[in-house]
């Protein structure tokens, strides 16, 4: 049964319809409707029907849209192994290079440390030497047992060093 509808003097003479609480239709007006004529369980089957059927038709949509996403074909696999292959590679590239850094550095101050051992020991051998050296006894064994005097002022020449540091001699020393 269609429900009536009754002008209203709030609306300009037509009636209003909106939904009110629980699904029911709000007329404002004189005319109220019969509540029988609303079956409210008769129209929530068919909602709740639409309702399992859209949700069942998204499920699969869902699934579809999963299934594409998991489906990998040969060159996506083949992309991803070589990726995969390259990474590896840089990793264990990376890690050589860490260690032959590593060892050099352990190398370096082994080499640090023993030549500082070295210099140590040079160092203790010149005071070594430089102490058994008597420097008065050598003047004695040079001008008493080998007849050695100092040299006089005409005996000494001195040289100009133009272009390098020492002085080389081709030839004999001229006298002047």
């Amino acid at each position: 049964m269609a429900p009536r509808r009754q002008a209203s003097p709030r609306t300009g003479g037509r009636a209003v319809h909106r939904e009110g609480r629980a699904g029911q239709p709000y007329v404002y007006g004189t005319a109220a409707l019969q509540p029988k004529a609303y079956e409210q369980p008769q129209r929530e089957e068919p909602r709740k029907k639409r309702s399992s059927a859209r949700a069942l038709r998204q499920d699969n949509r869902i699934r579809r849209n999963q299934e594409r996403a998991m489906y990998m074909d040969l060159p996506y696999v083949i992309l991803l192994t070589i990726a995969s292959i390259c990474t590896l590679y840089l990793c264990v590239t990376y890690l050589h290079v860490q260690s032959s850094i590593t060892a050099r550095m352990h190398n370096i101050e082994g080499l640090e440390t023993k030549l500082e051992q070295m210099k140590a020991e040079n160092d203790a051998l010149e005071t070594s030497i430089n102490t058994s050296i008597d420097l008065n006894e050598i003047y004695e064994i040079a001008t008493k047992e080998l007849g050695m005097v100092y040299a006089n002022k005409d005996q000494v020449l001195l040289y100009d060093k133009t272009e390098s540091e020492y002085v080389r001699q081709y030839e004999d020393i001229p006298e002047y």
